[in-house]
């Protein structure tokens, strides 16, 4: 059985349990804890050394880090990642775009709102993080006002990628009444078959 070394309110590990779920794949879930250090253990990090959930733990011992990573494994031969070339390269360019321009701004807003106190100095970094993170919020926008999901025309694991912190996006300040094509196709998603909630 697969084993999921992950944390329950961590968007990332949200991606992989709702395609966990989606594609009915039994497995067991390992609770670690980020904030108390335990990503940062021996045991851990001989399963991770970048100590960071989640980490994916296959029948065969192995260990897979890396959200997106673990995506692409669970969904190869499923409806969830297309079968042609360019499809999949679309997938890709989706959830590539979620590491590199919305996750770094919008989870990051959210965990410093979430996890920090109010006097934390890291509470300076809002606006720039919501400015860019706003930027990220409207590409999207742009491109769900002709497109029903992100990579073609049916739901994918660049969907799963992008919902799991959009979702969420007003823990983070971020308005998402500005973007209805984006919460339009939230609930879309939602409405997806077993389709699980974060947490």
């Amino acid at each position: 059985m697969l084993t999921v070394h992950g944390m329950a309110d961590s968007g990332n590990c949200y991606k992989v349990k709702l395609a966990l779920e989606q594609l009915s794949l039994p497995c067991r879930w390992v609770e670690v804890s980020t904030t108390k250090g335990e990503t940062r253990s021996k045991e851990f990090l001989a399963r991770n050394p970048n100590g960071q959930v989640p980490t994916l733990e296959l029948e065969d011992g192995s260990f897979l880090p890396e959200s997106g990573a673990i995506l692409a494994y669970l969904a190869e031969g499923t409806p969830l990642m297309p079968a042609g070339r360019l499809e999949r390269a679309r997938v890709l360019q989706w959830m590539f775009f979620e590491q590199y321009s919305h996750e770094p701004c919008v989870a990051v807003a959210r965990a410093i709102l979430r996890y920090q106190p109010p006097d934390s100095p890291r509470r300076a970094e809002l606006p720039r993080l919501q400015e860019r993170g706003r930027k990220a919020l409207g590409v999207m926008e742009q491109h769900l006002q002709n497109s029903d999901f992100f990579a073609g025309a049916r739901y994918s694991i660049a969907d799963i990628a992008l919902y799991a912190y959009t979702h969420c996006a007003a823990d983070g300040g971020f308005e998402l009444a500005r973007y209805p094509a984006v919460v339009a196709w939230l609930a879309r998603v939602r409405a997806q078959p077993r389709h699980v909630p974060l947490g």
